[in-house]
């Protein structure tokens, strides 16, 4: 193989630049085939699609179900959410999950919750870490890749980080996205913050404050750049209302 590779004399040469013609070719495809194949691709699709279904509505959300608390009309999973801890979830009605949702909490305190109101909409790879609480209101859209924190998950002291202590209860502050809002993909909201009502925050923002209803947000940290987007039209900050 290294001789191959190598390409030492004109037959392992030949050998390799065959093996590389193999690897990078396709087979011909005569134009007449193409409805054929394009019907056997929607095909295969569409079995894949419906067996994600089956399986979802038989086994993932029943058992998915069976470890929250209460869980509204509708709720939909795309894959088995992933929970460490002991997280008391409240799902509320026609609740989406599109893919893959994960939920952490250490044992701080007795009942850290996450509670996700009506027609809550999560993206992939959406992650809750939660020590107290953290909150979704209703008509909340979070898309992938965003993280919610109640806590940093390790202390702020570093002498107390050495001993591998957990945060001191005043670190951990709730965390609440208030309704109609939209969380941009890659996100991080960070404990203690408050997402107003109807607000957008900007993907891979970091927001670390309260964000005030009905703006558009986005940084690191993440700052107001548009205010009353409920409005005909939209107000820069600084401009006068």
């Amino acid at each position: 193989m290294l001789k191959i590779r190598r390409g030492e004399t004109p037959f392992f040469r030949g050998v390799r630049n065959a093996a590389q013609r193999v690897r990078s070719g396709k087979l011909p495809l005569p134009r007449f085939l193409h409805p054929l194949l394009r019907f056997g691709f929607n095909l295969q699709q569409s079995g894949i699609l419906l067996a994600g279904w089956l399986f979802s509505y038989l086994v993932r959300e029943p058992l998915f179900r069976g470890r929250c608390e209460s869980v509204g009309r509708n709720f939909r999973i795309e894959r088995m959410p992933y929970v460490e801890g002991h997280t008391k979830i409240y799902i509320g009605d026609d609740v989406i999950f599109f893919g893959k949702v994960g939920f952490f909490s250490g044992r701080l305190f007795d009942e850290p919750k996450v509670v996700l109101g009506n027609r809550v909409e999560l993206g992939h790879n959406v992650l809750f870490t939660v020590n107290r609480e953290i909150v979704v209101e209703d008509d909340v859209n979070i898309s992938s890749d965003v993280k919610l924190m109640d806590t940093d998950s390790h202390p702020r002291d570093a002498m107390e980080r050495i001993a591998d202590l957990p945060p001191r209860p005043e670190e951990i502050k709730p965390v609440r996205v208030g309704r109609y809002a939209w969380i941009g993909q890659g996100s991080f909201i960070l404990k203690g913050v408050t997402i107003g009502e109807g607000s957008i925050i900007g993907a891979n923002s970091v927001v670390i404050s309260d964000i005030p209803p009905y703006c558009v947000a986005m940084g690191n940290p993440a700052r107001v750049v548009v205010k009353n987007i409920n409005q005909t039209a939209a107000v820069p900050t600084g401009s006068s209302s």
